[in-house]
């Protein structure tokens, strides 16, 4: 018995990745896990990782852009699994690049996938954890948010700092309610940042040089397991925080 067994659990973005290695993370403490994403056959991959392993999954096709959508997939979600006890707001599509070459629909489409998505699965979960007497929700944002040069960063930083902002506000206004809210800004050896260290090795070994660890993260052992203390009852006593998962690479004052 882990420790979040009998607990339900979404993760967005779970197809691959960090998202991926979140799900396999709750899945190995005995939650179960809705595995959400835009492509079912990653989304199988990942729960028939998890089912091989022993433990649930279950799949949902989700666009987190389509936000309408979203409190249908969290009930369906609280349908098959019993309820909802932890949300992971992941799955992000925007855009980087200069900020005069950038266009207002790409500016947008940050915002629509990041704080505008989470807050649609937060408001329509907050009635399944109150239900269930609380939960706990763990919002993705990034060290691009204190980076000394945003330069090329400036949209992905400003929709990741407003899904600051709303994880604190919400941490302030339902904790009374059981229900926990903390962002994690992640380092980690995803997909397109392993493509890119393998197209141009000499940045990625620089890039590596300034983790004062000295590594990468993994996406499973480094994020997936700190995702999994964070919402497990060790603890219960922190919300609203942000916490670096990147190696002690950012300063986050």
């Amino acid at each position: 018995m882990g420790t979040l067994a009998s607990k339900a659990a979404i993760v967005t973005g779970a197809g691959q990745g960090v998202g991926q290695g979140i799900a396999l993370a709750l899945a190995a403490e005995g939650a179960d896990v809705a595995v959400l994403g835009r492509t079912m056959r990653k989304l199988e991959t990942t729960c028939g990782m998890i089912r091989d392993r022993g433990g649930r999954a279950e799949p949902f096709l989700c666009d987190v852009a389509d936000t309408d959508a979203v409190p249908a997939v969290v009930e369906e979600v609280a349908a098959r699994l019993g309820g909802v006890d932890v949300l992971v707001n992941n799955a992000y599509s925007g855009a980087f690049g200069p900020l005069l070459s950038m266009s207002d629909a790409d500016f947008r489409r940050g915002f629509l996938s990041g704080p505008f998505a989470a807050f649609a699965f937060m408001k329509a979960c907050h009635p399944h954890m109150k239900a269930r007497g609380g939960g706990s929700i763990v919002n993705l944002v990034t060290s691009a948010m204190v980076r000394w040069d945003p330069s090329t960063y400036g949209a992905y930083a400003a929709a990741k700092q407003a899904l600051r902002s709303l994880t604190r506000t919400a941490a302030a206004e339902w904790g009374r309610d059981g229900i926990r809210a903390n962002c994690v800004a992640p380092h980690a050896l995803s997909p397109s940042l392993r493509r890119w260290a393998e197209a141009d090795p000499a940045r990625a070994e620089e890039f590596r040089r300034t983790i004062p660890l000295g590594y990468v993260g993994d996406c499973e052992e480094d994020i997936g397991r700190a995702v999994v203390a964070l919402v497990g009852p060790d603890l219960r006593y922190l919300t609203g925080a942000t916490v670096p998962l990147d190696g002690g690479q950012a300063n986050f004052g």
